[in-house]
């Protein structure tokens, strides 16, 4: 296709948005992207980049180099975020808005649209929805069965400076990923490298994920989850002292070190995350010039490891379908006919995980 008189409209600046921005923008169309958030980068979060999948296309291949910046250690979910964001700055096919809530879709034969909040309208030659597991954009595709639905349990988060834990109790120069059982629970910890990129001893970060099926109750209670729906996490700020004294004793009696240290500061800083986790297999990608992708089109427990590999793979069939295809509702169709089943299994995985798990 000739794409350099075409514009794609993408609602959500995640990693997923992003990085479909970038590989759309490759093949010459002019794309706007919309975030209800503000530019600052979410934290708490690690991944993995580079951890070894099989990138069968140029684009793909590219879309890793540029996240991983060519490391292959876990990193800060928004170290990742912000290298993507600097590339999106410098392409001048890309504009980026932050604070920008849509509140519909709609389409024609011609074009798809989305309205904010603040009445503009946002038109292109198709619209995609990268907006997370809450996705605006997934009830024009898939209205019926627009929502994920929680998966049982909630994940405890948090990103701290190995400074913060005393000297004593840090990690060892060669420390990587570690998982130590609770009791009926268990966490993940990893040490990733600190803010300027230093693996020095001292230098370093630690990023842990709690996973908890005993407070669906105080999620519900405080309105984070209401039915079978997540509504929004629980900020640190928020979560009851008596929470926290909770998790204080459990982490006492669960975690060696040096992940007691550095659970009981993110604890007593109030510097955690409570995360209910959702899950969504998808009927369907597209409708007409409106497509998902991300955790909008399949919303994977993190347990799995699959849910930003999933979203990349996402972007760069997106981008090589519509590069393909001399029809925008053709090449849509075959970018579903491409990922819909690989991704559907993929949340399946997770929900084997979830259904023995979860509460």
């Amino acid at each position: 296709m000739n794409t350099s008189n075409q514009s794609a409209v993408i609602v959500g600046a995640s990693l997923c948005g992003l990085m479909t921005a970038i590989a759309l923008a490759r093949t010459g169309i002019k794309v706007t992207v919309l975030e209800r958030s503000g530019p600052n980068a979410r934290t708490g979060a690690v991944l993995q980049v580079n951890s070894g999948e099989a990138d069968f296309s140029d684009t793909a291949k590219l879309l890793r180099k540029l996240a991983s910046g060519g490391l292959r250690s876990p990193e800060a979910w928004n170290s990742i975020w912000s290298r993507l964001q600097a590339q999106i700055s410098a392409d001048t096919n890309i504009e980026l808005h932050f604070n920008i809530r849509v509140q519909s879709i709609a389409q024609d034969d011609t074009s798809a649209w989305v309205l904010t909040n603040k009445g503009e309208r946002f038109a292109g030659d198709l619209v995609i929805g990268a907006d997370g597991y809450r996705s605006t954009v997934r009830m024009a595709v898939s209205p019926d069965k627009p929502n994920a639905t929680f998966a049982g349990y909630v994940i405890w988060v948090a990103l701290l400076n190995e400074q913060d834990i005393p000297e004593k109790y840090r990690p060892s120069a060669n420390a990587g990923v570690s998982m130590p059982n609770g009791i009926g629970d268990f966490l993940l910890g990893s040490v990733i490298d600190g803010e300027t990129g230093s693996r020095e001893p001292g230098q370093r970060r630690l990023g842990w994920a709690w996973y908890d099926n005993t407070r669906n109750k105080l999620f519900r209670e405080l309105g984070c989850i209401n039915g079978n729906l997540v509504q929004h996490s629980l900020n640190g700020a928020d979560i009851p002292a008596k929470t926290l004294k909770e998790l204080t004793n459990q982490a006492a009696v669960r975690w060696p070190q040096p992940w007691l240290a550095a659970t009981q500061y993110s604890i007593r800083s109030r510097k955690l995350t409570g995360l209910p986790i959702s899950e969504y297999i998808p009927d369907q990608l597209v409708k007409g010039r409106i497509a998902l992708a991300g955790d909008a089109a399949h919303t994977v427990t993190p347990i799995t490891a699959m849910g930003f590999n999933a979203s990349l793979q996402d972007a760069a069939m997106l981008a090589e379908s519509i590069n393909k295809e001399t029809d925008i509702i053709q090449a849509l169709l075959n970018y579903e006919s491409s990922r819909l089943k690989h991704v559907r299994k993929m949340v399946e995985s997770g929900q084997s995980f979830s259904s023995s798990f979860g509460r």
